[in-house]
């Protein structure tokens, strides 16, 4: 029986071997290519991958799927960035980019992303109507597919797309004004695709686990603060280090840390991009979040006269709004935030250069830069804790909050619950508490918002206490 391939919140993603294998890498690719030919008369892709074991070998595979089908393909040798599929979708006008990544999980996981022309994550209606084309056996022989054959009668094109992405960066960014800022930066790859891009860009910047291991050194690439204790530590003991930049897998998450070695989660980031897109570059639009945001958003926009809107998690959503109306920054908790003037993608790399570029230009710490966003929706602290439990429990909890039977977490009681996409309980306007399953993962996670980080540590162990009895 063939196995059930299910796009997530973003992409499909499966362990390597066990589902993610080169005959549903292909079965996958078939149903991309059917679409492809079913709706444009001349349809072209873009495929490139991450660092992961096998990357090569299952973008080769998609791209001679594709070859038999008469499709038109550009292939990236080496690895290459999520951003950096999408912006060549966009560039080189393909009706589709796919990227061979499973971005911030486990090393043994791999996965595949459909990108669309526009630069960003394909719309979620036609994520479905692709998967509902995946046949439960690839119908080509396409391990016959000679990729040099293909080469030589230009059906197949190599592309740099790493240059392309780099050239973006400097056109877009004061990078001078950075280099002669005098800040001390530092920059995680978490041995991911970000580890040459960066250093083409500045290459004063140190540099922490930019070199190629596809094991990760068997930590999961996911830019959260228990991941990055290597550069906090770092930070710590060097005491000269003025920010510290860190990407996922596929790069287009963004972590980041202070002078102090502390982290600065995205929805600090979020806030910071807001502040300095508005009051210093004079740009607007709308700002678009997901649920798991904090609702300090809202007083920024209302701060700035800004249109806000909240939407389910998963990049995709915010995209979709992205490319339909006047956005100024589309964001979420886990690190993916986009803003206008480039495609409307995740892109942790852009993120942590506008975030270097305002502390160059306003010649002030990030520290200071935090303290004026603090000014106007008041200091708070956030963290996401993931619950590693079984499946059975896992669907308890959920069922009992569908069912409305939770009142109170430990001494919180709560006052309203929000359910666009998982389960926000709110305390009062300075205090909540989300309940949420992975899309992507075995997990259920749990987040918290409070005026101290102390507190949102007895938030999340009374809640996690409260679930798991």
């Amino acid at each position: 029986m063939a196995t059930p391939i299910k796009f997530g919140t973003d992409g499909w993603r499966a362990i390597i071997a066990a589902d993610f294998t080169v005959e549903n890498v292909a079965r996958i690719t078939e149903a991309t290519g059917v679409w492809l030919k079913a709706h444009f008369d001349r349809p072209s892709v873009v495929i490139g991958h991450d660092c992961r074991f096998g990357g090569e070998l299952f973008m080769e595979t998609a791209a001679k799927v594709l070859l038999a089908q008469g499709l038109q393909v550009k292939i990236a040798r080496g690895f290459v960035s999520t951003p950096m599929i999408s912006l060549a979708a966009h560039q080189l006008g393909c009706e589709i980019g796919i990227i061979l990544t499973a971005s911030h999980n486990p090393p043994n996981y791999n996965g595949f992303k459909l990108k669309a022309k526009f630069g960003g994550p394909l719309e979620p209606e036609k994520v479905n109507e692709v998967e509902a084309l995946i046949p439960d056996a690839c119908s080509f022989n396409y391990q016959e597919i000679s990729l040099d054959v293909a080469m030589q009668s230009e059906q197949l094109q190599e592309v740099d797309i790493e240059s392309r992405y780099i050239n973006h960066v400097k056109s877009n960014f004061d990078i001078e004004a950075i280099r002669n800022s005098g800040l001390n930066l530092m920059y995680d790859a978490m041995y991911g695709a970000g580890q040459r891009a960066l250093p083409m860009v500045l290459p004063e910047v140190e540099l922490l686990h930019c070199d190629h291991n596809p094991s990760f050194r068997g930590t999961a690439p996911e830019p959260i603060a228990k991941n990055l204790q290597e550069l906090a530590q770092t930070i710590k003991s060097r005491k000269n280090i003025s920010c510290a930049l860190a990407t996922d897998g596929d790069a287009d998450r963004i972590g980041l840390y202070n002078s102090y070695g502390e982290f600065v989660d995205s929805h600090h980031i979020i806030l910071l991009l807001i502040h300095y897109l508005v009051k210093y570059k004079g740009m607007n639009g709308k700002v678009v979040v997901a649920f798991s945001v904090t609702p300090r958003v809202e007083k920024l926009c209302k701060h700035y006269g800004l249109e806000l809107e909240v939407t389910k998690i998963g990049f995709k959503e915010i995209a979709s709004i992205m490319i339909k109306e006047d956005v100024l920054l589309g964001g979420e908790e886990s690190g993916g935030i986009a803003v206008k003037g480039h495609i409307p993608e995740r892109d942790g790399l852009w993120m942590g250069l506008i975030i270097w570029e305002f502390m160059a230009k306003s010649g002030k710490s990030l520290e200071e830069l935090i303290d004026e966003v603090y000014q106007i929706v008041g200091p708070f602290q956030f963290e996401r804790n993931d619950l590693h439990i079984t499946e059975e429990l896992k669907q308890k909890i959920i069922s009992n909050c569908k069912s409305d039977n939770y009142k109170a977490f430990g001494p919180y009681q709560v006052r309203e619950v929000q359910t666009i996409d998982g389960f926000k309980y709110f305390f009062d306007d300075e205090r909540w508490v989300m309940i949420r399953p992975s899309g992507t993962e075995p997990v259920l996670r749990t987040y918290a918002e409070a005026p101290t980080l102390e507190e949102v540590r007895v938030i999340l162990e009374a809640t996690a206490k409260e679930i798991c009895n």
